[in-house]
């Protein structure tokens, strides 16, 4: 489906010798260089009204002339599904996640997923890669994440990430009496026995995962940690902080048998083995807006659930002072 834009450019003197499909990306950073060089070969990029080849040599001034289309990227159906949407515009969408809500559909999820509910939002949302979803989170992992809205959106949000330009801050509740701050920057990937887990890899292997964390608020054996990412490996803040000793609370996968002090409240207790769900909450997200140039940042306060459980470990807390 064509976008109905035309793009037209005169190619600079300065680029004499180079590749048509290395010109074009200079002058269209908006779009990946694999979308270009599809165009460049479908004939949706011609040069002084001409097809040409990925290869061919430009002299400097020609006519460049791109037509952006783009095709079906997902099959997936529209589902009305209630979507809590903090921000949005021509170009992206800020959604507050609940817990339980699926990214993307998949084996034993194939519909009531984020994707379906942005498909019946926004019927453009079908022309991007996945439905425009730039990053995820976790099934239970409630917060803040960005959508794009558009090819050039999603293009410029994706290498933002790649970057390392988006901040993206976590509130983290674990079971155990932190003592300050620190880094955690050990390499993320697959378990070698589960492979629908993931682990440290201490050996060797495994992807870049750098987590960073500071003490949000001291609890009753317990600490509620503000995390940011600076890499977005998967389940990363559940694999770094559980590997460190200190499990979210509610973590069934990373975070073990639940830890409960012997001499807790009683209805303290029971609140802490009914959190079924880890509790982690993406809390605030930061960027430049990627068409607009705009500094822009969101927040997004923790669900009721986890405020109540961390409002009353500072209660008990309160008691022993």
């Amino acid at each position: 489906m064509s976008t109905d834009t035309q793009l037209d450019f005169i190619v600079p003197e300065a680029t004499f010798g180079e590749r048509l499909d290395v010109v074009v990306a200079q002058l269209c950073p908006q779009f990946s260089r694999s979308q270009l060089q599809k165009w460049i070969k479908s004939g949706d990029i011609l040069v002084n009204n001409k097809p040409a080849k990925t290869r061919d040599k430009l002299n400097g001034g020609e006519a460049i002339i791109v037509k952006p289309v783009l095709m079906e990227k997902t099959h997936d159906l529209p589902e009305a599904i209630d979507l809590n949407i903090v921000f949005e515009d021509d170009h992206m969408m800020v959604i507050n996640k609940p817990a339980g809500l699926v990214v993307h559909p998949g084996a034993g999820n194939l519909t009531g997923t984020l994707v379906n509910g942005l498909l019946a939002h926004n019927e453009q949302q079908k022309n991007l890669p996945r439905a425009g979803i730039v990053h995820r989170l976790d099934k239970d992992t409630t917060g803040l994440m960005m959508v794009a809205k558009t090819l050039e959106a999603h293009t410029a949000l994706v290498n933002l990430l790649q970057a390392r330009d988006v901040s993206r801050e976590y509130l983290a509740l674990v079971s155990t009496d932190v003592i300050a701050g620190a880094t955690i920057e050990a390499n993320i990937g697959r378990h070698t026995r589960d492979r629908k887990r993931m682990a440290v890899k201490e050996m060797g292997g495994g992807k870049t995962a750098i987590t960073h964390y500071r003490i949000e608020q001291r609890l009753y054996h317990h600490t509620l940690l503000r995390v940011n990412l600076e890499t977005g490996r998967t389940h990363q803040i559940r694999v770094h902080l559980s590997w460190k000793h200190m499990p979210i609370v509610g973590d069934r996968v990373y975070g073990g048998r639940p830890r409960v002090p012997a001499n807790m409240d009683v209805a303290l207790r029971e609140r802490l083995q009914k959190m079924t769900r880890q509790a982690l909450h993406a809390t605030k997200l930061s960027l430049v807006h990627p068409i607009t140039g705009e500094d822009v940042s969101w927040e997004a306060p923790m669900p009721k659930r986890m405020q109540r459980v961390i409002d009353a470990l500072a209660k008990e807390m309160e008691k022993e002072r």
